[in-house]
């Protein structure tokens, strides 16, 4: 069988800025790399080490991209796509997704369908589900900022139902409750790599949150860090507990203890980021209408 493959991709030389000793040991690449450039918003990017290949949503076009690793070509995944936001894998490596179009949280089977886990709470439709992350016991984590139903570019403008913007649990048995209910608008979320923390941006708030995690229960919540560049997005968290943010001038990078310590600066407004790869230290970021690849020194929580 012969594979064509796609021309390599377009590299720029890498803007950091190194604010700290600590940043400067961890900066792989000298080089980014434009992996994609022909979305409208693209977010939610989600690696999968099964495929070797990197879903993302592009949510005006009301699409689901895949770019294929091996091959460096990007395909329609899926559209319509509900105006998918957010995705990740579960522990079985089954896409899971946040849809602001249909107000749910679903999953992707293995033989292409649909699972609804979350669409209601007490009797009324959710907001617009942004983000998610799966934690090990099979419980599945989102926010519910209602981006989606305030117009219909990133969805279906809408009344709001909830009383507010919450973080939710859905537990292994499909139960839904809120674990998280000041927040203003929360928006990208990050386990540590032991689970012990959550972490969660409150986007018109401009900070990222710090919460214990005691089971199904969020503990405490105090500000982890502010952001230095308009507001935060997504966030992801590597293996040795920095936790790195999409802002409008980039990716900032926090050491554990809440200091900046460096910044990849891009030409795009940064929405959201995942680490990838076969070994885990490939950064895919998605940036208003492209995807950027960073190969770091560091690897994914």
């Amino acid at each position: 069988m012969t594979i064509t493959l796609s021309p390599p991709p377009p590299r720029i030389r890498a803007e950091l800025v190194v604010l700290d000793d600590r940043f400067a040991k961890i900066a792989g690449d000298e080089y980014v790399e434009r992996l994609y450039d022909g979305g409208r918003w693209l977010e939610g990017p989600a690696y999968s080490p099964a495929w070797r290949c990197l879903i993302f949503s592009d949510i005006p076009n009301d699409r689901l991209l895949r770019w294929d690793e091996p091959s460096g070509h990007v395909s329609v995944f899926r559209q319509p796509s509900g105006y998918i936001n957010g995705n990740t894998l579960d522990r079985d490596g089954r896409l899971i997704s946040c849809s602001q179009g249909d107000r749910q949280v679903i999953r992707t089977e293995y033989d292409g369908t649909r699972t609804v886990l979350a669409s209601h709470l007490d009797g009324h439709r959710l907001n617009s589900p942004n983000d998610v992350v799966v934690k090990r016991d099979g419980s599945i984590w989102f926010t519910d900022p209602p981006y989606g139903i305030t117009s219909n570019y990133e969805g279906h403008a809408a009344e709001q139902e909830l009383d507010g913007c919450h973080v939710y649990r859905i537990g292994p048995d499909g139960m839904l409750t809120v674990v998280a209910d000041d927040f203003t608008r929360p928006n990208g979320l990050a386990f540590s790599r032991d689970e012990s923390h959550l972490y969660v941006v409150d986007t018109p708030a401009k900070h990222i949150r710090r919460f214990d995690v005691d089971g199904d229960k969020l503990l405490g919540g105090e500000v982890f860090a502010p952001c230095a560049a308009g507001m935060f997005d997504g966030i992801r968290l590597d293996s040795a507990g920095r936790v790195w943010a999409a802002t409008h001038e980039g990716v900032h990078c926090y050491d554990p203890d809440g200091t900046l310590i460096g910044k990849l600066v891009l030409p795009d407004v940064v929405s959201n980021l995942c680490f990838g790869g076969p070994k885990g230290n490939r950064l895919f970021i998605t940036a208003t209408t492209s995807v950027w690849s960073w190969l770091l020194t560091a690897n994914g929580a």
